[in-house]
């Protein structure tokens, strides 16, 4: 699996980072940041949850 993000949909609300400091960030403008894209064992249930909460539906998951 791999993150991707759409900063021309993210809000930045800062749910993801909320859910899972270790795999999101914001940058300066407050737009989401992915600092791990190939999350694996316990932090993919973390990117999911994330996913899903995310209130813009900027983040999404591609199946490698």
């Amino acid at each position: 699996m791999r993150l991707e993000k759409n900063h021309e949909r993210c809000i930045g609300a800062g749910q993801c980072v909320l859910t899972e400091p270790r795999i999101f960030d914001q940058d300066d403008r407050g737009l989401v940041r992915v600092l791990i894209e190939q999350p694996q064992g316990a932090d993919e249930a973390a990117a999911h949850k994330a996913v899903f909460i995310c209130p813009a539906r900027a983040l999404s998951i591609a199946e490698d």
